[in-house]
């Protein structure tokens, strides 16, 4: 036999949804957010998995850099299975007409590739295409080069010292994504070009990669770590589960900052379903009243609008579902040919559940509340239209306090940093508690102001200051969604500021690599030649290049696992060093004093904070460094602030250049340029250094923006997620006082006001509420996108006012035309018709 409570709850569905469309429209929206994040992320993730052993190459990458695999050890990786061998450095690409460009130059074997295949333009086979013919070198070379060089297919250029001939135009690589970043196009040959252009001598930056295909019955775990124990010194193993690390960590973190905002609308949009909650059940009230007076339960009560509540509550997740399932198709199905990650997009049922769950507990923990108001109120009130009865702690309010734990531990949960989650989830929390504080703060600011105003602002300060004002309902939601927008833009501003303005101007323009280094003289007066004047220490810089690892600290050797996160970087791999006499410039000196210029003693080393701070070294500590397989025990001198991105000495380690007498390494020099400068710098480089590698920072830099500019678009879209949801609720608390609204405009009507007073003045109530929200929320705004560009970003800091008050023009502007559009519902009806409505 069906329960009465669910025989009453079903007969009242029957009218239909129609008090409930702002209530499923906020559940759907935020759980469509979240339910779309997560499928598109795990769309990447299978793609990744579906083909790791074509990213990687193999079953196993083994990597080493300066250096190639010696005999014995390509006779340990060969015991495993079938292997490749690849080499790849950056070089310099020269056509005949004298254009240069830095490339990716690679070399492979025959046997490559083991996994996956090469794709050329036109088709054909990747082995002839390369092979050498007339003494020449054949190539596969990418697009952009071609343009940039102004080459075609069947052309010779250079490579290093090196002929070569576009032979084809390569398209794909397999194992391109495991590579990493590279900073130039790619250019792959035999890796006989890369010996016969002298290349692979130890030393050099070039890098080697051997990839394992295993024999059958292998165990790929356990193979790797034999590869580990066999291989020594600066070595990198990888295995096809590790195939795209980098990937796949910026898909982790893309999919919790969507999700994230996706959370952030479901707690907006919050508002709008206790206040589409609350207004129900308002409407209700007769019905409440009649069956108390006759002998209802509270219980009961509680039943039927939780049975309601609740299959409205499935039916709005059902709808974010559905959207949010199919948003990824729709996205797969219109750029998959353009993603440079493989991805399976597909419907899959984790991240389906993840979203259904948060927008379940999200409906428990907003619409509880109203209905233990419902319960709690005695039956002679709610025939005097009062449904003023008290919050306590009973059953509905522990079950809304349990599922706004169960939300903010689930967010903890799913998040792949659940430190960073949990300080993320106390920051909304906070900012609704102001934001709150805000609109009540307004409304009671609006009460005190209204005594000395007049006319259409009078009646919007006074609705303002009421019981039921919207700066109270609406402005948390509205001031939430606009604090996330702002905090994108702030931060999105900054970081393109220093993309585009600051770093031009205090990042070098050109940076050469492989300067020889007993033709330094030489190569200082070809690019004294370029810039047609001798170059000051503020414009150009030379020094010693080499790489070295820290293996012990005060004579103990470096226990990993004790060194704080921040520096750990420089104690995993190798880093680069250089040997200075006199102090350079912006040499950023915290601790210590710059040894003289002429100083010959013991070895003195400068240190940047980072790792100084990872390993608790101070002034006077010994470090021991390991550079071309010696042992340099050092005296800390320096502790020094290390700017990567500026004009000067950006090396984590700076040694007394007594400490590698002898080693005579290749230098490297940093140049500030005009764009003539630059050309006519790289004209004749091209014919006295064709060895020496030219990085262009401009060009760098423009790729940036470009990239940090789609990467802000997407976020930004996805922050406006959060403000549909306000806007949601805005439209909640219109929908909620209508009727009131309407009852209003009559009375003032008949009490002579014009329909352009009455306009103007629900227009101008909110128009402030709006204001009121978006200046929290862009205050709010600017205190979480400080940190992160300071502190994360460690990016000057800089604010776009233009943003930051267009953005308060857009909510106080949509805030007002919800304002209008009320004034419009209000006054459709005519004052006494309206006025015997209740």
């Amino acid at each position: 036999m069906t329960p009465l409570w669910l025989r009453f709850a079903a007969r009242e569905l029957r009218s239909g949804v129609k008090g409930f469309r702002i209530f499923l429209a906020c559940l759907a929206l935020g759980v469509a957010a979240i339910a779309a994040a997560s499928s598109t992320a795990e769309a990447f993730r299978r793609g990744l998995a579906s083909e790791a052993r074509d990213i990687l190459g193999g079953d196993i990458a083994v990597s080493v850099n300066q250096r190639q695999m010696t005999p014995a050890e390509r006779q340990k990786l060969e015991a495993r299975g079938r292997v490749t061998y690849s080499v790849a450095l950056p070089a310099m690409a020269e056509a005949p007409s004298g254009e240069r460009r830095l490339v990716e130059f690679r070399g492979v074997d025959s046997a490559y590739p083991l996994a996956g295949a090469v794709t050329l333009r036109g088709g054909g086979n990747l082995q002839p295409a390369l092979s050498r013919r007339d003494g020449v070198w054949g190539a596969a070379v990418e697009q952009s080069l071609l343009d940039r060089l102004g080459l075609r297919v069947g052309d010779t250029f250079l490579v290093g010292n090196v002929p070569m001939r576009v032979n084809a135009v390569l398209e794909q690589e397999p194992d391109r994504l495991s590579r990493g970043f590279q900073l130039g196009p790619r250019v792959l040959t035999a890796r006989g070009a890369l010996e016969q252009g002298g290349m692979l001598k130890p030393g050099l930056p070039f890098g080697e990669t051997a990839r394992i295909a295993l024999k059958p019955g292998l165990i790929m775990a356990r193979e790797k770590a034999g590869v580990q124990r066999d291989i020594k010194g600066g070595v990198r193993v990888r295995d096809r589960n590790d195939a795209a690390p980098g990937v796949s960590r910026i898909i982790d973190q893309l999919e919790y900052f969507l999700g994230f905002i996706g959370l952030a609308s479901l707690v907006a949009g919050g508002l709008g379903v206790f206040g589409a909650v609350s207004a129900y059940v308002d409407s209700r009230k007769p019905a409440i009243a009649t069956l108390k007076a006759l002998g209802a339960e509270s219980g009961l009560i509680r039943d039927i609008y939780l049975a309601q509540i609740g299959l409205l509550s499935l039916l709005g997740v059902a709808i974010g579902l559905a959207v949010g399932a199919a948003t990824p198709l729709a996205l797969g199905a219109a750029i998959q040919g353009d993603l440079p990650v493989p991805a399976l997009f597909a419907i899959y049922p984790m991240p389906l559940l993840k979203a259904a769950a948060f927008g379940v507990l999200s409906a428990a923990a907003f619409s509880l509340a109203p209905l233990a108001r419902a319960r709690t109120t005695p039956p002679a009130s709610l025939f005097r239209s009062d449904m003023t009865g008290r919050l306590t702690f009973g059953p509905e309010m522990i079950g809304a306090l349990l599922a706004a734990c169960g939300l903010g531990g689930l967010a903890i949960w799913t998040a792949p940093t659940p430190f960073a989650a949990t300080i993320m989830i106390a920051g909304v929390a906070v900012a609704f508690v102001l934001l709150w504080a805000a609109g009540w703060g307004g409304a009671r600011l609006a009460g005190r102001m209204r005594g000395g105003t007049r006319g259409s602002l009078r009646i919007a300060l006074a609705n303002l200051a009421g019981p039921r004002s919207a700066a109270r309902t609406a402005a948390p939601a509205i001031g939430l969604g606009f604090a996330l927008l702002a905090a994108v833009v702030l931060i999105q501003s900054s970081l393109l500021r220093q993309i585009s303005i600051i770093a031009p101007q205090t990042a070098p323009a050109l940076v050469f690599t492989q300067v020889p280094a007993d033709r330094v003289a030489e190569f200082d007066a070809e690019v004294a030649r370029g810039y047609g004047r001798t170059p000051d220490a503020n414009t150009y810089l030379r020094a010693p290049f080499l790489t070295g690892r820290i293996i012990a600290v005060r004579g103990q050797p470096v226990v990993k696992d004790k060194l704080g996160r921040e520096g750990r970087w420089a104690y995993d791999n190798d880093i680069s060093l250089s040997a200075l006499g006199p102090e350079p410039p912006n040499a950023g000196v915290v601790e210590g004093k710059w040894w003289a210029a002429d100083y010959a003693g013991p070895p003195l080393l400068a240190m940047g904070q980072d790792p100084a701070r990872a390993a608790n070294i101070k002034i006077g500590d010994e470090v021991t460094i390991s550079i071309l397989g010696r042992e340099i025990v050092t005296k800390v001198a320096v502790i020094r602030r290390v700017d990567f991105g500026s004009f000067g000495a950006s090396f984590p380690l700076v040694l007394t250049p007594s400490a590698i007498e002898g080693a005579n390494p290749r230098q490297v020099a940093i140049a500030k340029a005009t764009l003539a400068e630059e050309q006519r710098i790289f004209r004749g480089l091209g014919a006295a250094f064709p060895e020496v590698n030219i990085i262009s920072v401009r060009e760098q830099l423009d790729a940036a923006t470009e990239l940090f500019d789609r990467v802000a678009l997407a976020v930004r879209g996805a922050a406006a997620v959060a403000l549909m949801a306000a806007l949601l609720v805005l439209a909640g608390a219109i929908a909620a006082r209508a009727v009131e609204r309407t009852r209003e405009a009559a009375i003032l009507k008949v009490l002579g006001a014009s329909r352009a007073q009455v306009l103007s003045a629900y227009v101008l109530e909110y128009g402030l509420v709006g204001l009121i929200a978006g200046a929290a929320g862009v205050a709010l705004g600017y205190a979480a996108a400080w940190p992160v560009v300071v502190r994360v970003f460690e990016t000057e800091w800089s604010v776009d006012w233009g943003g930051v008050f267009t953005l308060l023009a857009i909510a106080s502007m949509l805030a007002g035309i919800g304002g209008l559009l009320a004034a419009f519902q209000a006054l459709s009806k005519r004052p006494a018709p309206a006025l015997r409505s209740e």
